[in-house]
């Protein structure tokens, strides 16, 4: 016992060895290979930011320092709050309809066979740059529906239901008894039964007559009603034909319809038949005859997309075609984690598969859904290029963003003070989603 005790208690654990990093190195040599990032990282981020902040109190000279009144004018300038309230335009509307779109698509394309190529083709316009797409759109958005696939589209679809005049150009021709009335054209004189009224017009083209139209017949007069021809009073050739009276080769106007007017009331209307004749009731006696408005309505040219009021939502939807195949991707690779037993569990106790969708796949979702809205919204503040191409020079105005603004005083209005004052403010307005985005993240690390 003596022994033992005089040998000491038992040697404890030896103390820890300094553990060397991985792959052998010192700080310092670690220091060395980040510089270069270190060196690139100051140059193109640090020293912009700064130098941009110090600018934006200088006026637009730089030689003197105009103290916050780059940032009023954020606030006073209209070019500038057109732009700041179309930029909330887009960070409310262009990520949540390209993350609504992103999730419908991948979830329906994970119950058909053909969802690869689906996703394939929904994700191609990423591989499209900004430019390329504000030419393609410009183009999509024409006003002329024989080029803006949009306007062919939507004048197909009007002209179904409600079809134009054939008659837009027509008017009345020398010598006509006819007189402009409210958008149409009425006679001169009054009209009486048992006499045949002539009502020439000229300016539809040949190729534009209607279909049914045929050659133009001189009405003959009948007892107790009103008769008359209406038709194209044009031959071609200098001296050929008779002014007033349907020649061989002139054509009726076909469904062009004709009110008898009585102090200003219509006391009864007709409808030319293919050869210009129309016959009215001896109501008609005492009246003057008009070729209504309707007659000669313009054709519909469809929808003005890229003027004042529809501008920016046109642009937005450009912005969706692009970018709701890249929401699309990230949101399957995230349905792809989700386990399917909880989905099935769902099915087995009775829901439906909006309720599935709703109550389970939404969220267990929303971490990635939360990914790609925020980093949409970054996307949008930045957005330049599609507003750019796309708005014509007689809306750029009106579809304005806050970069665009900044291209436009910095080179086109040589005011970089504002400039600066504006990318500082786009700054601020990045920094919230960037740290909401940091926080999530840190979140999802400690679980």
């Amino acid at each position: 016992m003596a022994s033992a005790a005089a040998a000491g208690p038992p040697p404890g654990p030896a103390a820890p060895k300094s553990r060397k990093s991985v792959t052998g190195t010192r700080r310092t040599v670690a220091a060395l290979f980040l510089l270069p990032a270190l060196v690139l990282l100051g140059a193109l981020v640090v020293y912009p930011i700064g130098y941009s902040i110090v600018r934006s109190f200088y006026n637009a000279s730089g030689d003197g320092f105009a103290g916050v009144d780059n940032y009023k004018a954020l606030f006073t300038d209209d070019g500038i709050r057109t732009a700041l309230k179309n930029n909330i335009i887009w960070v409310v509307f262009a990520p949540t309809v390209s993350t609504a779109l992103g999730l419908i698509f991948a979830v329906l394309t994970e119950r058909v066979r053909w969802g690869t190529a689906f996703k394939l083709v929904v994700f191609m316009p990423m591989a499209i740059s900004m430019l390329a797409a504000g030419i393609i759109f410009r183009l999509v958005y024409d006003q002329d529906p024989d080029k803006g696939v949009a306007n062919a589209v939507w004048v197909g679809v009007h002209d179904t239901f409600a079809q134009s005049s054939a008659f837009p150009k027509a008017h009345p021709g020398r010598e006509s008894p006819l007189q402009p009335d409210q958008g149409g054209f009425i006679t001169t004189a009054t009209v009486h039964t048992g006499k045949a009224v002539a009502l020439p017009l000229v300016g539809v083209a040949p190729d534009q007559m209607p279909d049914g139209a045929k050659k133009a017949v001189a009405a003959t007069a009948e007892p107790g009603k009103i008769t008359g021809t209406t038709w194209q009073d044009f031959t071609r050739g200098r001296g050929v034909g008779k002014l007033g009276a349907p020649d061989p080769s002139e054509l009726g106007y076909a469904g062009m319809r004709i009110e008898a007017v009585k102090d200003g009331k219509v006391v009864a209307t007709a409808k030319a038949a293919g050869d210009g004749t129309f016959t009215l009731p001896t109501t008609a006696d005492g009246a003057r005859l008009r070729l209504p408005a309707s007659n000669f309505k313009e054709p519909y040219n469809g929808v003005d997309w890229l003027g004042p009021a529809l501008v920016t939502p046109a642009i937005i939807g450009s912005y969706v075609w692009m970018w709701a195949g890249f929401a699309m991707v990230l949101i399957a690779a995230g349905l792809a984690g989700v386990p399917r037993e909880l989905l099935e569990a769902a099915r087995v106790d009775g829901a439906n598969e909006w309720q599935v969708f709703r109550r389970v796949t939404v969220p267990l979702l929303a971490p990635v859904l939360a990914v790609v809205t925020v980093t949409l919204m970054i996307n949008v503040l930045k957005v330049f290029d599609l507003v750019y191409i796309i708005a014509p020079g007689s809306s750029q105005d009106d579809a304005n963003v806050l970069a665009l603004e900044l291209y436009r005083k910095g080179f086109a209005e040589s005011q970089p003070g504002i400039a600066s004052a504006i990318a500082v403010f786009l700054l601020l307005l990045v920094i919230p989603v960037m740290l909401f985005n940091i926080r999530r993240l840190r979140r999802e690390v400690r679980r």
